[in-house]
């Protein structure tokens, strides 16, 4: 390819034309510790070098731009351009097809920020088998450190509004000291070799946390957009019990499913439901996991109206999974089956507690009001916490049209400003760059529920002046081939292209 360096370098006249980028990162970029405020970018994660090695494809680039957007995360796994017998030593091969990524970039206008995924000593996917921790080994900080000092020599001179550098991904079970000591010598590697590189940290535990530490040091910082989580991994493959967490509605009562039994005093607390119940109505309780033992039961005001015992052990029973804990030498299994239950009519008040051993979960609770037709109402629990006690009553009226359940704080637009959007907010509001690195649902989430959420996190993004990177461009989470069962895809160039998600994600919070 010749000089590599030489067909990627821009004039940043030329480049801020192009990409549109607000001249304050432009007159910023040469302060090293400074504070910079980051472009609104709004784009895609792109994954040729997820735990694979494959080369970037132009058409992505040229349609992200098509389309009106300008940005690309490229979440990467160094193992693919590392020799594997010796981790001074890089595969320029490899290097190649990431310089040619940086090469699109600059050809369709597109930001393009490089991410290690899978980086020396840390991982936050567990299948990843790592002989160094980052946070412990120095051999690890200085792999790091190397890394991040080769792109940063390789690509010095391009300007920061093309390219950027996402330390680690998703830094997780470890405190802010350890990180910041542990991304203090990739950081000092950087900004020797190449000072005007705009350097991004994501957030701790799994990016939902800021880094204070950092927060004055002119590196910007990237947060994410899986909440609530049972919404965004619902039946994932690769979280555990993602196959149980009840199916995702939005806007939902904040419910936690968890049911503590006086082995947890603290937490020994009642699911509370509040009619009343004009009619006698048929209940049903999906049990979903146990822990050790547990003895369920339902009053109806005074009256106990169910009550069951449940004993996990080993092999075959009425769980669908025995599961042993060796640590604890207790089984915690999985049950995922119904109970059904009968509620009087004229019922104030319907108590559901665990009132024996360790805990519980309950994933949904039906009701049926009798000749009601054969529509049932469905709380789930959309709340997967543990240690989250029962502490609000729930109200529950099949006359409301807008939410027959409803608790006092319900999982919304104002809940998602609250709980994940304000304290980025106000990190932004002090000067610092903050986006947001990814977000989505998986396929599996009803597609009129991911639409829905989506408008309330767009619009909140907005709001806030942050930009976004959906996760990911093709495939289960994006707008093109995520074999979505409830959308009818446009043909689109040899792909399925969701039509109502892209015209969301560019109407919404587009350019």
């Amino acid at each position: 390819m010749g000089d590599r360096r030489s067909f990627l370098k821009l004039s940043a006249a030329t480049l801020m034309a192009a990409a549109g980028s607000p001249p304050a990162l432009a007159a910023d970029a040469g302060a090293a510790h400074g504070k910079r405020i980051l472009p609104r970018w709004r784009g895609f994660n792109l994954l040729e070098k997820f735990y694979r090695n494959d080369p970037f494809r132009e058409s992505d680039f040229q349609w992200i731009s098509e389309w009106g957007f300008d940005f690309v995360r490229l979440p990467m796994d160094y193992l693919q351009w590392t020799d594997p017998n010796d981790p001074y030593v890089l595969r320029e091969a490899v290097l190649e097809q990431i310089d040619q990524a940086v090469e699109f970039g600059r050809t369709y206008g597109i930001h393009v920020c490089l991410n290690l995924h899978n980086a020396p000593g840390f991982s936050v996917n567990r299948s990843v088998r790592q002989s160094l921790n980052l946070w412990r080994d120095a051999e690890a900080r200085k792999q790091f450190a190397f890394q991040w000092e080769a792109f940063a020599k390789r690509y010095r001179g391009i300007p920061a509004a093309r390219l950027s550098f996402n330390l680690l991904n998703e830094p997780m079970g470890v405190d802010e000291p350890t990180y910041v000591n542990a991304v203090r010598a990739a950081i000092d590697a950087i900004r020797a070799a190449d000072p005007d590189r705009l350097i991004i940290s994501d957030g701790l535990e799994w990016g939902r946390e800021p880094v204070p530490a950092l927060a004055a040091e002119g590196i910007a910082q990237s947060t994410r957009g899986y909440e609530p989580f049972g919404l965004t991994h619902y039946r994932t493959g690769w979280v555990d019990g993602a196959d149980r967490f009840p199916l995702p509605q939005w806007p939902a009562p904040l419910v936690n499913g968890y049911l503590h039994g006086p082995g947890n005093r603290d937490l020994h607390t009642s699911i509370v439901i509040t009619g009343p119940f004009e009619r006698e109505t048929s209940m049903r309780m999906r049990v979903g996991q146990v822990s050790a033992r547990g003895r369920l039961v339902v009053h109806a005001d005074d009256s106990v109206i169910f009550q069951r015992d449940f004993r996990p052990g080993p092999g075959t029973g009425e769980w669908k999974q025995a599961v042993y804990l060796d640590q604890w030498d207790i089984h915690q299994n999985v049950y995922d089956r119904d109970y059904p239950a009968t509620i009087p009519a004229g019922t104030r008040e319907l108590r559901i507690t665990n009132a024996e051993g360790d805990w519980m979960t309950l994933t949904e609770i039906g009701l049926r009001p009798a000749n009601g037709g054969n529509r049932e109402h469905v709380l789930a629990a959309t709340d997967t916490r543990w240690g989250a006690s029962q502490r609000e009553k729930i109200r529950y009226d099949p006359g409301d049209a807008d939410a027959v359940f409803r608790t006092p704080v319900m999982q919304d637009r104002q809940w998602l400003y609250e709980q994940r959007v304000s304290p980025w907010q106000r990190l932004a509001d002090s000067g610092v760059g903050v986006m947001v690195g990814e977000w989505g649902a998986y396929r599996h989430t009803p597609h009129d529920v991911v639409l829905r959420w989506a408008r309330d996190q767009l619009s909140l993004w907005r709001q806030a002046g942050i930009g976004w990177a959906l996760w990911n461009f093709r495939g289960t989470f994006g707008v093109l081939d995520s074999n979505r069962a409830d959308v009818d895809y446009e043909a689109f160039r040899g792909h399925q292209l969701d039509r109502k998600l892209l015209t969301l994600l560019r109407e919404t919070d587009g350019p």
